[in-house]
């Protein structure tokens, strides 16, 4: 079959089973891995940051004083910190670019550009040395990674009928949002031994950490981003040969080169507007409040009116979803379930080793959990989990009763998670608590994936078909900024001793979620059933 496919009409029981079918599953088995290689490289530097600091990263510093260390400190931290605000932001032209570009080019082009911020990792994690300018660009490139999502499930959206959306779409989410535990567990593996060889550079002994030192170990941190460079290789080989373009997605597909042309100029916007959202955030040190929709007002502005001509007609047509009231609900409503999956991820590390890793005077506690021992399971529990979301609201005819559902467990597990932190905080043996707050963040995470495979489900329904795929990318850009928010509250809370509040902030949130989606979608007479 070619590339470039002008009829697709899956909703034809008769053309789904002898043509559909086929093509449509290809192209998701290709999309699920370069999916789940986007996820791991944008999140890599929340896991690389920690090795870089045991390893003494000078990030271009003398590296003299301790205010020097202190700096070097923060610095490290802004470097997750910008890969989230470039992924979310992305998001926004990705969520475009299947109707601007084509699916099979946007997944190739895409997947391909991860190749910078793998490649630059290999070669600049060999020298603790390297300025910190360098890292910024090489986060801020990791952020492709984030904003494939958008594009990803635009695409994906497009070759399944209405009755398959939630399934498909959730294994897609689901199998993709695995990248996040893989990358956790196999980053530890190769930065142990030179797997790659000396290709792949020499290994950096570790330095006095807390006073404990490790001597004579060798870690070979380069090999944190050499890992993904022969998966993406497989990964873009797989795109360009076996995906394809549906025309009717694309109406106005021209040849591969303008195409590429297409999505490299948009993806550009998406640049300028998270450089200049890192720069309010971290140079003008700019309230995250006030940087989050300069950020989105900003890239949309670029795209809207630095496009050229027949691209900026797409433009205006898909821009269309803007002046729907329920694009804007279901905004609010995905937040609730993605922004949660993926902010808790970036939080649940550190969470736990602020409310169970101190006593209350201060001191270490000798037996406190280890944060890197549990901190997987909860990303791969939610990924794992919502494609069963996507599966039940197809089961049962509706997404919306599956999101009042899942909303319900979401504050029960919320307020759950609460009382067990407000009952360790006094406590001389706070790990007591640490089984039933474990258990109920694990139920939280279950919450989150399963709303995010219901959620799936209803946009389908909601919108037509032309319309479904930009709300899916744009729904997914402004949940995305989740991994940014959260983690952000959770540090202030924690700051001012009452790490529970931002679970009271989140929790009153999904109330007005449940509200908004039980008026619009799950009430009887609510005149859509989705």
């Amino acid at each position: 079959m070619s590339r470039n496919i002008n009829t697709w009409n899956v909703e034809d029981e008769a053309f789904w089973e002898s043509t559909g079918k086929k093509v449509a599953n290809r192209n998701l088995w290709i999309s699920i891995p370069a999916l789940l290689l986007s996820f791991a490289i944008w999140l890599i530097w929340g896991m690389l940051i920690v090795q870089m600091k045991k390893l003494g990263f000078t990030l271009g510093m003398p590296h003299a004083t301790a205010e020097d260390l202190q700096r070097i400190n923060e610095l490290l931290w802004t470097l997750p910190a910008i890969a989230g605000l470039a992924g979310a932001t992305l998001r926004i032209p990705n969520s475009f670019l299947i109707a601007v570009g084509g699916g099979r080019n946007t997944i190739f082009l895409t997947t391909f550009l991860l190749v910078i911020p793998a490649f630059g990792a290999g070669m600049a994690l060999q020298n603790p040395h390297t300025p910190f300018i360098v890292f910024a660009f090489l986060a801020a490139t990791s952020g492709f990674g984030g904003g494939n999502f958008a594009s990803s499930m635009s695409n994906i959206s497009y070759f399944f009928p209405k009755r398959m959306q939630g399934l498909s779409l959730g294994l897609n989410a689901g199998l993709g949002n695995l990248g996040v535990s893989v990358m956790q567990f196999l980053i530890p593996v190769v930065i142990a031994t030179g797997v790659f060889g000396a290709i792949a550079g020499s290994g950096l002994a570790l330095v006095e950490v807390d006073g404990d030192r490790a001597v004579g170990t060798l870690v070979f941190l380069q090999n944190g981003g050499w890992v993904w460079v022969p998966l993406l290789a497989l990964s873009v080989s797989a795109a360009f040969f076996g995906m394809n373009n549906l025309k009717p997605a694309t109406p106005n597909l021209g040849n591969t080169a303008t195409e590429f042309g297409k999505i490299s100029l948009m993806v550009l916007f998406g640049v300028l507007g998270a450089a200049a959202g890192s720069y309010l955030l971290i140079g003008a040190g700019l309230n995250m409040w006030a940087v989050l929709p300069l950020t989105v007002v900003t890239t949309l502005l670029l795209m809207k009116f630095l496009s050229p001509g027949e691209l900026k007609n797409s433009l205006d047509q898909q821009f269309s979803i803007f002046s729907s009231k329920h694009n804007w609900v279901m905004t609010i409503i995905y937040t609730m379930t993605f922004g949660s999956f993926i902010g808790y991820s970036a939080s649940f590390p550190k969470l736990i080793q602020d409310v169970f890793g101190y006593l209350p005077d201060g001191a270490v506690n000798p037996n406190a959990p280890n944060p890197m021992t549990w901190a997987f399971l909860g990303p791969m529990v939610g990924a794992l989990i919502r494609p069963v979301g996507g599966w039940l609201s197809d089961k049962i005819g509706s997404g919306s009763r599956v999101t009042t559902w899942s909303t319900l467990l979401q504050v029960a597990a919320a307020l759950g998670v609460a009382y067990f932190i407000v009952q360790s905080r006094g406590s001389q043996t706070p790990e007591t608590y640490w089984w039933p707050f474990f258990i109920l963040f694990m139920v939280l995470f279950v919450a989150t994936g399963l709303g995010n495979g219901s959620t799936f489900r209803s946009i389908p329904y909601i919108f037509e078909k032309e319309q479904a795929g930009p709300v899916l990318g744009w729904t997914s850009a402004i949940a995305a900024y989740g991994a940014f928010i959260i983690p952000k509250v959770f540090g202030q809370q924690i700051k001012a001793g009452h790490a529970e509040y931002a679970l009271y902030g989140f929790t009153a949130y999904y109330v007005l979620c449940m509200i908004l989606n039980w008026w619009y979608y799950d009430r009887s007479n609510s005149g859509i059933d989705c």
